[in-house]
């Protein structure tokens, strides 16, 4: 880097654990260290992650990152922060954390949900007039999964009394983190959406609604102040600034949850650009200058990270997190199975062995529901599994099945996310960790039959989003400056012999659901 080179230091937090990064205020990346923080997924649908974990986490790759990537400390300008959406910490008023983090998996407080938005005319589970009130103001209505924050909070009024009795305040997971480095209680336009008590509809004064905070049965001072996503939050506070090894004087910006920072670190900023992310979880979604709902298929445009903006708020619940059960759960686990040493990079393993096997895995059929749906339908009953398995079907068809299952799925939002938009994407930026795979990136361009871009750093467009709005808050960088610093690692177009087979697949992984949601909602509904 150039020795006149200032830097952001961003922090990723996602549901495996934090990537720490540095970049250039150009959004370039000079280095990033990840460490990883457990889950705790509970029997009653339940899941949690420790807070103290989280920022220790944080902090231990920080020093790592510093000490592998020395730059000169006074040139590190500012933090920005992205994580994982629609979780719950409360705190108290020393900025404590009273239990463990709700994470955006948690589906506890589902009884809750159905409790605040009854109403005597329903439609949907929800009662029309908070129906309406709720789609006008907000964009959206609260998910009956129980997965939003306002689900989390009403769990722990209802079921950990002396939690919510004691919490100063709720904060999204971004938000928590941006209290322990600064000791200010804020949050976002954005993060804050998902708790459906605030009114969208002017972007450039989001406030809290009365009437929709009565409608959630929630203390408005259990709730933190609001400001833009570009916005300076503060500097670091001493104890902070001493355990990342940065000065006091680095400002603290307020940063975004991970959907919005991918839809910066995608590149595709400009309003029906489209981008799609596989991660642990997956979406499809572009900025757009419209407010807008479809409640049918739970999506809503909500507040973006670019001031004034708009985005498509949808998500599908387990992406790469299908090949991390194939790993954790049946293929790589150490048990009295296992021979030999642990395999060191399962997933390039997954992407040479699934390439072996033609187009459609011999039409082995995988649906990637594992933990529920969120779009586009909201299911939290539905579960995943091999379908039309034979004698003749190997580990490697196994693999190839549960790329294409997770790409059926995605086809699925799509034609969702167009009908919402009323227009096609010719193409799609394709990021987060699952665009690492070549393979996994042509599976796509079949499945979907659409042009896919595989982003350079796919696996860092969470980190960049966040680098770039820190710059945009700071005026090292204009909006116009993202799309012109996309870097595009390879390009992949449908394969027409492909198509036919993919379409007849397709349509029977839509059949699949639709014949067995009512057993899987007898099968699953005491879990």
């Amino acid at each position: 880097m150039p020795q006149d080179s200032n830097y952001i230091l961003t922090i990723d937090l996602g549901t495996s654990g934090p990537k720490v990064a540095l970049f250039t205020t150009r959004g370039e990346a000079v280095g990033y260290e990840f460490e990883p923080t457990p889950v705790m997924l509970l029997p009653d649908g339940g899941a949690e992650q420790d807070p103290e974990g989280w920022w220790k986490a944080v902090t231990t790759a920080a020093r790592r990152l510093l000490r592998n990537h020395p730059v000169p400390v006074e040139r590190v300008l500012a933090v920005s922060t992205t994580a994982q959406w629609s979780g719950t910490v409360a705190v108290d008023a020393e900025g404590r954390h009273l239990a463990n983090a709700i994470i955006w998996m948690d589906s506890r407080g589902a009884p809750y949900v159905r409790q605040v938005a009854d109403g005597l005319v329903k439609f949907e589970g929800y009662g029309v007039t908070r129906l309406l009130r709720w789609v006008r103001l907000t964009g959206g209505v609260p998910a009956n999964s129980g997965k939003d924050p306002i689900a989390h909070i009403l769990y722990l009024k209802h079921q950990r009394p002396e939690v919510y009795r004691n919490a100063c305040k709720f904060l999204e997971p971004k938000d928590y983190l941006n209290l322990r480095l600064t000791g200010k209680f804020c949050a976002g336009f954005d993060s804050i959406a998902l708790h459906w008590v605030t009114d969208n509809r002017n972007l450039s004064r989001v406030v809290y609604d009365d009437r929709l905070l009565a409608f959630s049965t929630i203390e408005r001072d259990k709730l933190p102040e609001l400001k833009r996503a570009v916005d300076v939050l503060g500097t670091l506070s001493p104890g902070a600034a001493e355990e990342l090894g940065l000065r006091q004087e680095v400002q603290v910006m307020m940063g975004t949850p991970d959907v919005q920072s991918a839809a910066l670190g995608s590149g595709a900023v400009r309003d029906y650009e489209g981008h799609l992310y596989i991660g642990t979880s997956s979406w499809i979604t572009c900025h757009l200058p419209f407010k807008k709902t479809d409640v049918l298929h739970n999506m809503a445009t909500l507040p973006s990270a670019i001031p004034e903006r708009y985005f498509i708020g949808n998500e599908q619940e387990t992406a790469g997190g299908c090949l991390n059960y194939l790993r954790d759960n049946l293929f790589c686990r150490r048990d009295e199975l296992a021979e030999g040493p642990p395999v060191q990079n399962p997933f390039q393993v997954f992407d040479r062995m699934a390439a072996r096997v033609p187009a459609g895995s011999e039409r082995l059929l995988f649906t990637p529901w594992l933990y529920g749906e969120r779009t586009p339908v909201e299911d939290r009953f539905v579960r995943g599994g091999f379908f039309n398995q034979s004698l003749n079907h190997t580990r490697e068809h196994l693999i190839r099945a549960v790329f294409e299952g997770v790409a059926y799925n995605s086809r699925w939002l799509l034609g969702c996310v167009e009908g919402f938009i009323k227009g096609r994407f010719e193409a799609l930026n394709m990021i987060g960790g699952g665009a690492k795979s070549d393979l996994w990136c042509q599976i796509h361009a079949d499945v979907l039959n659409r042009t896919i871009r595989q982003i350079r750093d796919p696996i860092l467009a969470n980190s960049r989003g966040a680098a770039y709005l820190a710059a945009l808050g700071l005026g090292f960088l204009k909006l116009e400056d993202i799309h012109r610093h996309l870097q595009v690692s390879a390009t992949y177009q449908p394969n027409p012999e492909n198509r036919k087979l993919y379409d007849e697949m397709f349509r029977e992984f839509l059949s699949l659901y639709k014949r067995n949601k009512k057993s899987f909602a007898r099968l699953n509904r005491g879990t």
